[in-house]
């Protein structure tokens, strides 16, 4: 009897894919957008709409829900150029719809057509047009022909009516841009979008543009909403904080804003911030930011920057004043835990964490709002010394009522602390949520690590050499091993399984970081740590607290260049080394101006570098540890795979297979 051959899928040339056009968003619609419902590929064309009123040349915005449930998004700006493309040979208003990384947001320059703008790759309203089942656009613009109005409709991103010109109607308007998207539900878990997350961004986009008309019409009912705020960032602050703390406020409201001129040390022209900052006693806190008129509802460097400088004057004030009881130290969380404010800056080249934008990651805007914001504050505090006053003694109950629960805390860890191992150098503070302790590849780099730490919350542990694979090492024997032992001891916890009931009171740090050379040895290292916290350590892992730094592989040294002082960059690797010297070309250095050096292991950098690159939480690259797409079956499998000693053939097999997708750096 003849048995049934299995044939197993051919991997061949013709297996490899291509992906063309604006197929990628398509395939993978999570990677451009927010897919839990179509707020974000309309906010990308409010976006554009929003960046022609930035640069002063747009009035009127107004959003429209149609009956049909299409959106349309129009304004009063330039309109999107409709001529042909000088080097697609195709409309332009096509290529801004149908073609990734297209768009008029590159040149940043000057002579570009938006000096700040939200948009920065070209991707978003590509996006909107990759996931609607049909989108129409309609523009005034005059020609070279004389024609003043163009329409173009596409369906599922392929255009299916192509441009069209006639002249526009005398009494009609003369610039402009309608787009009308019906976003296709196929790619989105819900349809409908809130109604009110959609009047909250339109609100803030009012706020935001003072002087612009933001309207929302409901076709279906003819109701139509409208803001538009003359008193801008506060009055929007003072209508927050009337719903969420009564208004009431323990002093005036701090507002400001400030942009540097042309001869401004290290920012481009026109880069700064406005800020209004608000402290109440109770209630819930109002905290919005924005970075070129696009929301960032996860903050980052831009708030950093704004908190940094706030205590920095709440605390010098505090000093000068004297009036800091003994005993008694300021920490950042005091003056900001009360604290609300409506942040708006403008960054001229901005970085932000993924597509969507919720997060600005661009180092200078640190120093950009922090250098702005604290000579602001010290200058309001000392000129109106009774707020300045009232201020700092809510400040000061704020660190007293930390430093209570913090002594309780210590009360119940007082018995049966093991000895700490002598290697550790620890930090001062006992608040678990923000300590961290660093385990350091080799002592040259825990040397440099201890000089160039916060010593008030980081710790440092140095490993010599690398620690032992603890995969198939039985739980009674693990502390044989005297460089698991001192990591056990120090984090305060012992080892456990995944189901077992844990006391996490215990732990002694909050973050505990893995940092190792940016090499092969250094990998290999992260590699037998992470084998650890998993077999030995899971909860850790499943709690979020072990995390993984990323040192940069090389420094730029870019030279001065007219008021512009030497400059040190960071890369991680050889993208952003390319990015940092395409960016340095752009600001007119010529190749070879500028010094490339790679740091061949963390004993290179010295503490200021350590620190600037690898451990400020304002400018560091930390990489928290989660299971991922893999579930705990799968991980604990394929790590047995990896790790285990009887596991050699299956491990040969894997490398066979995977060996050709390995970029090696050698």
């Amino acid at each position: 009897m003849a048995t049934k051959k299995t044939t197993t899928p051919d991997y061949s040339e013709s297996s490899i894919r291509v992906l063309k056009g604006l197929e990628p968003v398509k395939q993978r619609p999570g990677m451009y957008t927010r897919t839990e419902n179509p707020l974000h590929i309309i906010q990308e064309v409010i976006d554009n709409a929003s960046d022609e009123a930035l640069g002063g040349h747009c009035k009127n915005i107004v959003v429209t829900i149609n009956v049909d449930g299409s959106i349309s998004v129009e304004d009063d700006g330039r309109g999107i150029p409709v001529g042909l493309h000088p080097d697609e040979g195709v409309p332009t208003v096509e290529i801004v719809f149908t073609r990734l990384h297209a768009g008029g947001k590159f040149d940043k320059g000057s002579g570009g057509a938006y000096a700040f703008s939200g948009g920065l790759h070209g991707v978003g309203v590509s996006v909107t047009n990759a996931l609607s089942s049909r989108l129409e656009i309609m523009v005034w613009r005059k020609d070279e022909d004389g024609n003043g109005l163009h329409q173009l409709t596409f369906a599922n991103g392929d255009v299916i009516e192509p441009l069209q010109s006639k002249p526009a109607p005398r009494d009609g308007k003369k610039s402009g841009t309608r787009v009308t998207a019906w976003p296709d539900p196929k790619y989105f878990d819900s349809p409908n979008i809130s109604s009110t997350e959609l009047q909250r961004l339109l609100r803030s986009k009012a706020v935001l543009l003072p002087g612009v008309k933001v309207s929302l019409v409901h076709a279906k009912t003819g109701d139509t909403q409208t803001w538009q705020y003359e008193q801008g960032l506060r009055g929007y602050l003072n209508e927050e904080l009337a719903q969420c703390a009564n208004g009431q406020t323990l002093i005036p409201l701090f507002e400001g804003e400030q942009y540097a001129t042309a001869d401004a040390d290290g920012f481009a022209e026109g880069e700064g911030a406005a800020w209004v900052v608000a402290w109440t006693e109770e209630g819930a806190v109002v905290r919005e930011s924005y970075v070129n008129l696009i929301p960032t509802p996860n903050g980052g460097t831009h708030e950093s920057g704004l908190r940094d400088g706030l205590f920095g004057a709440v605390k010098s004030f505090v000093e000068l004043h004297s009036l800091l009881p003994k005993g008694v130290k300021l920490l950042p969380e005091d003056v900001f835990a009360r604290t609300s404010f409506v942040l708006s800056a403008k960054v001229l080249d901005p970085q932000f964490q993924g597509q969507i934008k919720e997060r600005l990651n661009s180092r200078d805007a640190v120093r950009l709002v922090s250098s702005f914001s604290k000579p602001a504050l010290e200058l309001w505090l000392n000129q109106h010394v009774d707020y300045g006053k009232k201020l700092a003694e809510l400040v000061i109950k704020q660190a007293q009522s930390r430093l209570r629960s913090l002594q309780k805390v210590e009360k119940k860890k007082s018995s049966g602390v093991a000895v700490l191992p002598g290697k550790l150098t620890d930090c001062e503070s006992s608040d678990i949520k923000r300590n961290e302790i660093f385990l350091v590849e080799g002592d040259s780099a825990g040397g440099s690590a201890k000089m160039g730490r916060d010593k008030e919350y980081q710790a440092i542990l140095p490993l010599r050499g690398k620690v032992l694979n603890s995969w198939e090492t039985e739980r009674d024997r693990l502390f044989a091993n005297n460089e698991i032992h001192d990591i056990a001891v120090a984090i305060g916890i012992d080892p456990h399984s995944i189901g077992d009931s844990l006391d996490m009171s215990s732990l002694r740090y909050g973050k505990i970081c893995i940092l190792s050379d940016a090499d092969v040895d250094g990998s290999h290292i992260q590699v037998l740590l992470l084998t650890l916290f998993f077999k030995h350590f899971p909860q850790l892992i499943a709690k979020g607290h072990i995390c993984i730094a990323r040192p940069p592989l090389y420094r730029v040294d870019a030279p001065a260049r007219g008021k512009k002082p030497i400059q040190k960059l960071y890369a991680l690797d050889d993208g952003e080394l390319s990015a940092i010297e395409d960016k340095l070309r752009k600001e007119g250095l010529k190749d070879g101006s500028w010094s490339i050096s790679r740091f061949k292991g963390l004993g290179e950098m010295n503490a200021e570098q350590l620190w600037e690159t690898t451990m400020n939480p304002d400018t560091r690259r930390l990489l928290p540890v989660a299971l991922g797409d893999f579930d705990q079956t799968a991980s604990n499998a394929r790590f047995n795979m990896l790790m285990g000693k009887g596991e050699a053939a299956a491990r040969r097999a894997w490398l066979e297979e995977h060996g050709n997708e390995v970029e090696a750096d050698i």
